[in-house]
C-alpha cells in the first residue's frame, strides 16, 4: 500500500501500537495527563469492555492489510471524492499521510487533536500550536506541515525507540498493517480516520450517550474489518488485530 512513496520520501521507524508508548508520546506533545491509552482486549465481550474507562474519547485500531481489507477499502475509495475540507467548521480534523511508516503517528494525531480529546490539550504546548496552525489548511498543505515538522520527527524518533520489540529498519520494513482511528465528530457521527484513504469516512450517527466504544460504534467501525476477515476464511487471526482506547487516566491505587 506504499506505492505512492519514492526512495526519497521521508521515512520513520514505525511506532508500536502500545498504550504506554502512545500515552507517553501524547503527553510529550502536550495532551493532558488526565487522558491515557488502554489496551482493548475484546471488541465483543461486554465484561471486558466494561473494564475500560468511559467515556471513550478515541480508538486506535490496527488491522492487517489482508486481501479482504484491501478489497473492502479499494471498493469504498472508488466511490469517494478526494477530501478537500479545511475549515474549523468541519466535524473532524483529518491528516493525509505522506511520510512512510508514519501510520502510527498519524493515527495518534487523529485521536488526540480531534474532539473530545482536543479539549484537553495543554495550552501553549507543541500540540496546541500544531493544531491551531493546521486547522485552516487544506489537506495537501496540512500534510506538508506534518512532513516538514522537525518537532514531530524528533518526538517520533524518541518514542519509536522505546517499544517492547527491537525497532525495525525504516527503509526495509514492510509492516502490512493499517492504523485506523475512530472519533465522534462534532456532528455526533462516528468517523474513521486513516491518512492513506481519500479522506475521513463518515460511518453514521451515534446517539448522544454513545461513545466510540458503544455497541453501535464498534459495529459501524472496527468490527466491519474483523467480520470481513472472518468471512474471507479467517484472515487476520493470531492477534493481528489490536486496539487501544483513549480515556480518562485511572487513579493510581
Amino acid at each position: 500500500m506504499d506505492d505512492h512513496y519514492t526512495e526519497n520520501t521521508k521515512t520513520f521507524v514505525p511506532l508500536e501500537n502500545n498504550p504506554q508508548i502512545m500515552t507517553a508520546l501524547s503527553h510529550h506533545l502536550g495532551l493532558s495527563p488526565a487522558l491515557s491509552f488502554t489496551d482493548v482486549y475484546s471488541l465483543t465481550d461486554p465484561s471486558l469492555l466494561s473494564l475500560l474507562p468511559r467515556p471513550c474519547f478515541a480508538l486506535l485500531f490496527i488491522a492487517p492489510e489482508t486481501p479482504s481489507l484491501i478489497a473492502l477499502r479499494d471498493a469504498e475509495d472508488a466511490q469517494l471524492p478526494t477530501y478537500a475540507g479545511s475549515s474549523a467548521a468541519e466535524p473532524i480534523l483529518w491528516y493525509r499521510q505522506t511520510i512512510r511508516h508514519a501510520c502510527g503517528l498519524i493515527g495518534l494525531l487523529h485521536c488526540i487533536t480531534n474532539d473530545p480529546a482536543a479539549g484537553l490539550i495543554m495550552p501553549d504546548s507543541a500540540l496546541a500550536k500544531l493544531r491551531e496552525e493546521v486547522l485552516g489548511l487544506e489537506p495537501t498543505a496540512r500534510a506538508q506541515y506534518l512532513y516538514d515538522s522537525e518537532m514531530l520527527e524528533a518526538a517520533h524518533a524518541q518514542f519509536a525507540a522505546q517499544g517492547d520489540t527491537v525497532a525495525p529498519d525504516a527503509l526495509t520494513y514492510d509492516d502490512g498493517h493499517a492504523f485506523i482511528a475512530y472519533v465522534k465528530g462534532s456532528d455526533g457521527h462516528l468517523y474513521e480516520l486513516e491518512g492513506r484513504r481519500k479522506g475521513p469516512l463518515d460511518r453514521g450517527g451515534l446517539a448522544e450517550d454513545e461513545d466510540v466504544l458503544s455497541e453501535a460504534a464498534l459495529r459501524k467501525g472496527p468490527l466491519r474489518y474483523v467480520e470481513a476477515a472472518e468471512k474471507a476464511g479467517g484472515e487476520g487471526k493470531n492477534g493481528q488485530f489490536s486496539c487501544i482506547a483513549l480515556g480518562i487516566t485511572p487513579e493510581a491505587d
